[in-house]
């Protein structure tokens, strides 16, 4: 038995380690695939990381949040998810903070987070 736990903490690393390092703040876009009847096609996903959860378990999971037309949508990606095909990180944010919750009341220019030179 704790051999098929060494194989699934290995196996699951491997995914990890595939993934690109990313942290609240930055904004990333997330190719989601997604089954509509017996069709499958690839979804992106670009917003701002707000967190991310149980870093250092298999359950880790992230927030991304972007604004569409007015809008705020937000949705929590399991990182180890096999729906996500790949993880881009487009831009790196400069943040004091883990979870930037506080991005929720800010609106237009004031949510806008400095690029990290």
């Amino acid at each position: 038995m704790s051999e098929l736990i060494k194989l699934i903490e290995a196996e699951s690393e491997e995914i990890r380690s595939s993934r690109p390092d990313f942290k609240a703040g930055d904004t990333v876009n997330v190719h989601v695939k997604i089954k509509e009847g017996n069709k499958e096609r690839v979804q992106q996903f670009q917003g701002t990381v707000i967190q991310r959860k149980n870093k250092s378990s298999n359950g880790e999971t992230f927030t991304v949040r972007k604004v569409s037309s007015g809008i705020a949508v937000e949705r929590i990606f399991p990182l180890l998810s096999p729906s996500i095909e790949k993880i881009e990180v487009l831009r790196r944010g400069k943040v004091r903070r883990a979870r930037i919750y506080y991005l929720r009341d800010l609106k237009g220019k004031k949510a806008r987070i400095k690029e990290k030179v």
